[in-house]
């Protein structure tokens, strides 16, 4: 678990994932959530690099998610996050991707995150760039991409 002055992060459980699954109704985040499941359990020992991390409040109130999509090779791991609408615009994206990544980068086999958002994300873009991550300059499937390496 990680914890902040205001927030907590975990990775779910098989069961809450399988829960969260069950009662999501987007279906693009029901299909992301599956496939953040079945990574977790091809990689049991591996599981908070392909697990959805609940983001609470202390008093247990769930904020959002995030996520890492695997650990590469080369020690590079993607992160995803996003926050419920009813608590975006009060810093909750920033405090969890400052903590959660400076959590990996102590990590031995981690050398750099990635994170990948929309053109249009400005919001997002901004989180990044207040915790540290810079546009490398690639364009992925969803748009530009930024990262933060160790050092």
């Amino acid at each position: 678990m990680i914890e902040t002055k205001r927030i907590k992060m975990y990775p779910a459980s098989r069961e809450q994932m399988e829960e969260i699954i069950a009662l999501e109704p987007c279906e693009e985040l029901k299909v992301a959530y599956s496939e953040m499941l079945e990574g977790c359990l091809q990689h049991i020992d591996e599981w908070e690099w392909y697990a959805m991390w609940n983001i609470e409040l202390n008093n247990g109130t769930r904020v959002g998610d995030l996520c890492f999509k695997g650990l590469d090779s080369k020690g590079v791991v993607e992160i995803g996050y996003g926050i419920l609408e009813e608590y975006q615009g009060q810093g909750y994206a920033t405090e969890a991707v400052k903590a959660v990544t400076e959590w990996a980068l102590q990590k031995n086999n981690v050398t750099a995150i990635e994170a990948e958002t929309d053109v249009d994300n400005i919001i997002s873009q901004k989180v990044l760039a207040k915790c540290g991550f810079i546009a490398n300059g690639v364009i992925g499937e969803e748009g530009p991409r930024f990262v933060l390496t160790r050092g």
